[in-house]
């Protein structure tokens, strides 16, 4: 048994881990795609500098990987609609925002490439414990 709380009744709790984990992963796969967006874009100040707001907007609204992530985020929101309307709050929407918050770490790391520092491993390790203390 992966979660061992007070899950609502015909909810088994590896039914409550795999929606618990689908709002984790579609959120942090939105949240990588409209970041990779943004810095494809580049600047919007600068951008906004030369063409105007206009131009900042037809940037955004331009790039088929914003509009991939905002669909992820988007999927995301209505899984964790799903997940509230069959889980307790206390545990689905505190869960699933410590392990995005986990997620997002690890795919800045592998797939923006960005500089993860000692303190963000720390604080994820920290997160990964109070789920387990939440889900115990």
């Amino acid at each position: 048994m992966i979660l061992p709380v007070a899950l609502p009744q015909g909810v088994s709790p590896w039914l409550a881990a795999a929606m618990i984990a689908t709002v984790a992963i579609t959120s942090t796969i939105g949240e990588v795609l409209t970041a990779a967006a943004m810095k494809s874009i580049g600047d919007l100040d600068e951008i906004r500098a030369h063409s105007g707001l206009k131009g900042a907007i037809r940037a955004v609204l331009t790039c088929p990987l914003f509009f991939l992530g905002v669909a992820f985020l988007a999927f995301a929101f209505f899984a964790l609609l799903f997940a509230l309307n069959h889980l307790n709050l206390s545990l689905a929407a505190p869960a699933a925002a410590s392990l995005t918050l986990v997620t997002n770490a690890i795919a800045a790391k592998l797939f923006l490439k960005e500089n993860v520092d000692r303190r963000r491993w720390t604080a994820a390790v920290l997160v990964c414990i109070g789920v387990y203390l939440l889900a115990h």
